[in-house]
């Protein structure tokens, strides 16, 4: 009798793990898939869809996303690239879909606790707990995901990270996370962002446009070049800067508006009212601290 119990007990021990890793990997199609092929729908296009039109959650169908126009990599103009890597992602060009350090900083760990006094730490303010995504990560969640701070959910993200960065180059990454982010309210993608904010096609951004993209990305809809703009402006003063060679410190994004930056000459592009607004939705955000070069390897 004994002997049958712990039979059982390991029968459904090793169902469950089996289940759980099931789970993990279970997203479709396999991010082999996007070597050659691009997105025409995302998790998070479905997502905001779902929510604009009332419906349960994956009730969209592809032809119920907006249009996406992707942009290869050739056509992302470096400017761009190099602002939405100091903004989002500083050691994207080295790290292997996640970045250990982000990690570290973001439970407390570089703060001189010790890993278990940290991790409950970070469990107690889990909700208030700021991102740590790289950009493989934010381009998982996009593609498959949602914006949800749930710990298994960011489990998932980081073996999704992890899985893309197997099959796919980092310029496949960028190219791919570029083309499918949210910018603003039905604003998908790099290209469309530019020419809805400053009426400009992708390769023709300067640098200040460059550098207001990506200040968007970690909020895009609650503070973007049309609508409560300070945040954007302040997160873009700091990667400028960043960009420029000054040794600043670049916030988590939910701290940018404590951080005193001079405000700079307004931006160009059509006036707010002429852009959709929709009401605003919680977001992650990240973190960055410094420049990486964007040649690939």
């Amino acid at each position: 009798m004994a002997d049958a119990k712990r039979r059982n007990v390991r029968r459904v021990a090793l169902g469950t793990v089996a289940a759980g890793l099931a789970w993990l990997l279970a997203v479709w199609p396999p991010p082999v898939w996007w070597r050659d092929h691009w997105p025409r729908c995302t998790a998070m296009m479905r997502l905001r869809a779902d929510r604009r039109t009332g419906g349960p959650a994956g009730s969209v169908s592809q032809s119920g996303c907006p249009p996406l126009h992707p942009s290869p990599v050739q056509r992302i103009p470096p400017v761009l690239q190099r602002m939405v890597i100091i903004g989002e992602d500083s050691r994207f060009r080295t790290h292997h879909g996640i970045d250990p350090e982000e990690i570290a900083d973001a439970i407390g760990l570089d703060r001189g606790k010790g890993v278990l006094p940290a991790i409950a730490a970070a469990w107690r303010r889990r909700d208030r707990l700021r991102g740590a995504s790289t950009i493989t990560q934010q381009l998982a969640k996009n593609l498959y995901l949602s914006p949800s701070r749930n710990p298994l959910r960011k489990l998932k993200e980081a073996v999704t990270a992890l899985r893309l960065e197997l099959a796919l180059s980092k310029d496949r990454i960028l190219e791919l996370y570029l083309s499918v982010a949210e910018w603003g309210p039905g604003i998908w993608g790099a290209d469309a962002a530019s020419r809805a904010y400053f009426d400009v096609s992708l390769p023709r951004l300067d640098e200040q446009q460059a550098a207001a993209l990506a200040a968007t990305l970690p909020q895009p809809r609650t503070s973007n070049p049309a609508y409560r703009a300070e945040r954007m402006l302040a997160r873009r003063n700091l990667i400028l800067a960043r960009y420029q060679g000054r040794d600043v410190y670049i916030p988590p994004a939910e701290e940018t508006d404590s951080i005193p930056v001079p405000i700079v000459s307004p931006l160009l592009g059509p006036p707010p009212e002429s852009l959709p607004v929709e009401p605003p939705a919680p977001v992650d955000t990240v973190r960055d601290t410094t420049t990486t070069p964007v040649d690939s390897t």
